[in-house]
């Protein structure tokens, strides 16, 4: 069913057994995904599809026993005298000297039933197509849990990434306030011209559009957030001081291929197979002849006060009929041809989803190493580049150095500032992402 393990691994992880409230620690994080799982409204569609699903299992099990009804009636009748019906009415008497009334009253209470023998097994196939079906819709739920808990996640890790940006910003731009004031009092002093000034301003400018870039994609975040939670736009609770402390859940290197049997796309493409096969079954089984019981049971006559009269008012009936299709059967045929191809869709669907899963994990564990790496790189070089703007600031104001460099070392440490804030976001969403590749979540 799944490819083996992979490559190079020899341990395993637990990452797919763990609950989503064990997994994440943030008690803020926690609250939003249990206020999404309560109200968004995907999920709710979704299991709508699901208490359908479950319905039809009803219809289908329905369809293995007999139908049975009660019927009560009343019906009047008038015939032509001159009919064969009318005649015989005419000369029959009920009672010496009374005929049959005109017009005839019809007076009705019986019981009938009708059942389809299984023979070829079609109702027995349909109903457990109907069972995997259902099966399919739940395991549809949980991959809808499953992505719905990530995506709460990686937006929330998304917005503190985008609240400490946003500080940094704003450190940034009280740095480069204090040069540019710097710049005019030297530019007053004739040691710096007017050009240094303009630049300097510029930069304090480019700044501060940024932060209201930032605070935008703030607003944006939030919303996105609160729409996953089915709810109108709120502040996020959230804490931002500790957004590069951060450390990101283990995730070992060694996970085994069966881990990704979690998944609950994978059994939804399993089950929807199983489905497909059955589908065939019941098609095949329409060439076949159906057998049919019908019964009715009551009584009958033209008085109510003549329908207690034993036997004369009861009647019955029992009759079998095999039935099955002689000329033209090409709508059979064509049916039996699309289950076949659904079947064929539902293999190739479940071979996909598999390879699917398997790169997916791939991919998120060699990014997360890789990231991990890239994050200590980069720490590094946001420590090298603050420490440059000291040094180029004190240059200078002795004039060893022009103010092009004070301006390139600021802006270099702001970008260094922000893309290693990014490199800690990726981190998390990877972490979360290789948790929900593996199945976890919806647990």
């Amino acid at each position: 069913m799944v490819p083996g393990t992979y490559a190079g691994s020899s341990d395993t992880s637990n990452s797919s057994m763990v609950t989503w409230q064990n997994f994440f620690t943030d008690t803020y994080l926690r609250d939003l995904i249990d206020t999404a799982l309560k109200n968004n409204q995907e999920l709710n569609i979704t299991l709508q599809e699901v208490e359908i699903a479950r319905n039809d299992v009803g219809f289908r099990e329905g369809a293995l026993l007999p139908a049975v009804g009660a019927k009560l009636g009343v019906g009047v009748e008038k015939v032509g005298r001159y009919t064969s019906q009318g005649a015989g009415d005419a000369s029959t008497e009920i009672t010496p000297g009374r005929e049959v009334p005109d017009p005839l009253m019809d007076y009705t209470a019986a019981a009938y039933a009708h059942w389809e023998v299984d023979i070829w097994n079609k109702l027995h196939s349909a109903k457990k197509a109907a069972v995997s079906r259902y099966l399919a819709t739940v395991e549809g739920k949980n991959f809808v849990l499953t992505n719905l808990i990530a995506e709460v996640a990686n937006s929330y890790y998304e917005l503190l990434a985008l609240d400490n940006q946003l500080a940094i910003v704003q450190q940034t731009i009280a740095l480069q306030k204090n040069a540019l004031d710097i710049v005019k009092v030297q530019k007053e002093a004739a040691r710096t011209t007017e050009l240094a000034v303009q630049k300097f301003q510029a930069e304090v400018l480019s700044s501060q559009s940024k932060e209201f870039e930032i605070r935008q994609q703030i607003k944006e975040t939030e919303n996105k957030i609160n729409f996953l939670l089915g709810r109108y736009p709120q502040e996020i609770p959230r804490d931002k001081s500790n957004f590069l402390t951060v450390i990101p859940a283990a995730v070992r290197s060694g996970v085994p291929s069966q881990l990704l049997a979690n998944r609950p796309d994978i059994k939804q493409a399993e089950l929807d197979l199983m489905a497909a096969k059955l589908d065939v079954k019941v098609a095949r089984a329409e060439f076949y002849p159906s057998f049919d019981i019908s019964a009715a049971f009551g009584f009958q006559a033209f008085k109510p006060s003549y329908l207690v009269k034993f036997p004369e008012s009861m009647l019955y009936s029992l009759a079998g009929d095999l039935a099955g299709p002689l000329i033209n059967k090409k709508g059979i045929k064509a049916e039996f041809s699309n289950a076949n191809a659904r079947q064929l869709q539902a293999m190739y669907n479940y071979e996909r989803t598999i390879l699917n899963a398997y790169l997916e994990v791939s991919t998120q564990l060699s990014r997360i190493d890789n990231l991990g790496k890239s994050y200590d790189l980069k720490t590094k070089q946001v420590d090298a580049l603050t420490q440059s703007i000291d040094i180029s600031n004190d240059l200078f104001k002795s004039a060893r150095a022009d103010y092009f460099e004070v301006l390139m070392t600021q802006r270099d440490a702001l970008e260094s500032k922000l893309e290693l804030i990014e490199t800690k976001k990726e981190q998390l969403n990877a972490v979360t992402n290789i948790y929900r590749d593996l199945g976890g979540g919806w647990k």
